[in-house]
């Protein structure tokens, strides 16, 4: 009997330490592919940085610019075009119908403090039509609440009053949780003061839930991956369609000039002719009874066919082209919709 429990005994310590020694296997191996993982952000920094410079050189019916960190660069995306500011380019292509310049003049590493210094200066060059900003994850580390604030206001401050900015991702450890939520509270103040809309990343990223961030993130343990950055992008979503129809009734409605005079008001100005416009367009009238400013959409980008006379030639070669049609082997953001 004493033999057995000696066996037993010894058995029992003897998987435990087979336990232990593979969870340290584990916990190294982890270490050491996170470290990898590491090494091949760095390698990515200056390949998405060229990237999105020479898009800078393309031409574009609509602007797109965005202000930001290494997440704007999609950094731990397989390729720069699906982080969120290319799938965001991608979705302004398809909602218009229009070809569209991306300014990224994100940097990877740039705090809000960073992006004050050299971000701003480039952004009085441009003058875009839909502006992102997504600025300050780096800047928890060594969170001051007075810094950030008066950052986020030189930057808030100088972006259009269209500009969509948006709020700190969830973080999900307890200690950084409550440092976003400072932060999270001056950019919510900030941008209501100024007229902003805000982009709700923490919330959305939140219900995600840190099982699924987990495999939405890229090795390095806190880049998003491809799937983390759809997650990102939907966070913009909402904003960037509302913005896209506006863009359309302006250009529609108001000439460059009155535009110009208009200033902020542009974009109401332009709505309220499209919904007289549009009032008793029953052509239009979708089953899902589309609001007017998407009907005024679908009529100018051709999504919903207009009535024809009966013999009334067509020219299908210079229509849009398949919106869902692949953009190239490079995944390229810009081209024709």
């Amino acid at each position: 009997m004493k033999t057995r429990t000696l066996i037993a005994l010894i058995s029992s310590v003897g998987g435990g330490l087979v336990v232990a020694g593979g969870a340290a296997v584990g916990a190294r191996a982890g270490v050491k592919g996170q470290k990898a993982a590491s090494q091949r952000v760095v390698e990515m920094l200056p390949i998405h940085a060229d990237w999105w410079r020479e898009r800078l050189h393309h031409e574009g019916q609509v602007t797109y610019l965005a202000i930001g960190d290494s997440a704007a660069q999609g950094v731990g995306a397989t390729v720069p075009s699906r982080g969120y500011v290319g799938l965001l380019a991608r979705r302004i292509r398809h909602r218009s119908r229009m070809t569209v310049r991306v300014v990224n003049l994100s940097v990877s590493g740039a705090t809000t403090w960073g992006a004050k210094r050299d971000q701003l200066p480039k952004l009085q060059h441009f003058t875009p039509d839909v502006c992102t900003v997504s600025i300050g994850a780096n800047d928890i580390a060594d969170f001051h609440p007075d810094k950030f604030e008066r950052n986020i206001r030189a930057i808030y401050g100088a972006v259009p009053s269209h500009a969509v900015v948006a709020e700190l991702p969830c973080m999900f450890s307890p200690d950084r949780e409550r440092k976003v939520a400072v932060a999270n509270e001056i950019i919510h103040r900030v941008a209501d003061e100024l007229g902003l809309t805000v982009a709700p990343l923490h919330g959305i990223t939140k219900r995600v839930g840190i099982r699924r961030t987990f495999f939405n993130t890229y090795g390095d343990l806190f880049h998003p991956n491809d799937r983390g950055y759809e997650v990102w992008a939907s966070a913009f979503e909402p904003a960037i369609d509302a913005r896209v129809d506006t863009v359309a009734a302006i250009r529609h409605y108001l000439s460059a000039r009155e535009a110009e005079d208009l200033g902020r008001e542009a974009g109401a100005v332009a709505n309220a002719r499209a919904e007289q416009d549009t009032d008793g367009a029953d052509e239009l009238d979708l089953a899902h009874h589309a609001g007017p400013v998407e009907r005024l959409r679908q009529r100018m980008t051709g999504s919903v066919p207009t009535q024809q006379e009966p013999d009334e030639p067509t020219d299908s070669s210079n229509g849009p082209t398949d919106p869902d049609a692949p953009s190239g082997p490079s995944g390229d953001v810009g081209g024709r919709a």
